[in-house]
């Protein structure tokens, strides 16, 4: 068995995270961005999904970060506000381990925590099977293929979309404000 925590990420996180990012950007095709942010962006992108009040999460062993995850608006207009997007990023050390696992599990529970109603996971590139399966084994369905919907590393990429209900769903009308997003002049 591994041993790892799952806790909010701090501010000291971020050069860790910056860099399994730019693994991902420079690498893989699970993001769609081709070139890395830089620490501070990435500590910007945090500020702001903490200012909604929503989760920003890592993965941590032996005082070394595995991987992070958060959850987001899927879009900024206001009516979407009961929809999370999910994004999970692991160092390549930490596959195997349970930890993408341990981070998706703790972001529905803290996202249902707040109201929100969906969440989506949003896959960049369609042969990105670990993610897939992830989501899979924790109850999203498939809702939705775009194809060849960018070009990164020297390919065409498909982003598949993936849905799960999370509480009441939309069996009832929503309770709360969720996220707190504003629509206003875009």
């Amino acid at each position: 068995m591994h041993e790892f925590i799952i806790r909010e990420a701090v501010e000291d996180d971020f050069l860790a995270i910056t860099q399994i990012y730019a693994r991902w950007v420079n690498e893989a095709c699970g993001t769609f961005e081709l070139v890395p942010p830089t620490e501070n962006e990435m500590k910007a992108r945090f500020a702001y999904v903490r200012a909604l009040g929503m989760p920003y999460l890592v993965a941590e062993k032996d005082g070394q970060v595995m991987g992070y995850a958060y959850a987001g608006p899927f879009r900024a207009r206001e009516a979407y506000r009961y929809m999370a997007e999910d994004s999970i990023y692991l160092d390549p050390e930490a596959k195997g381990m349970g930890v993408g696992g341990a981070l998706l599990d703790r972001l529905i529970h803290e996202c249902e925590g707040k109201g929100v109603r969906q969440m989506v996971a949003v896959i960049g590139d369609s042969e990105n099977e670990s993610s897939i399966a992830l989501h899979r084994s924790r109850g999203f369905a498939d809702s939705g293929r775009f194809t060849s919907a960018g070009w990164k590393l020297d390919g065409w990429r498909d982003v598949i979309f993936m849905q799960l209900s999370l509480g009441a769903g939309d069996t009832t009308p929503p309770d709360g404000p969720a996220l707190l997003l504003s629509d206003k002049g875009r």
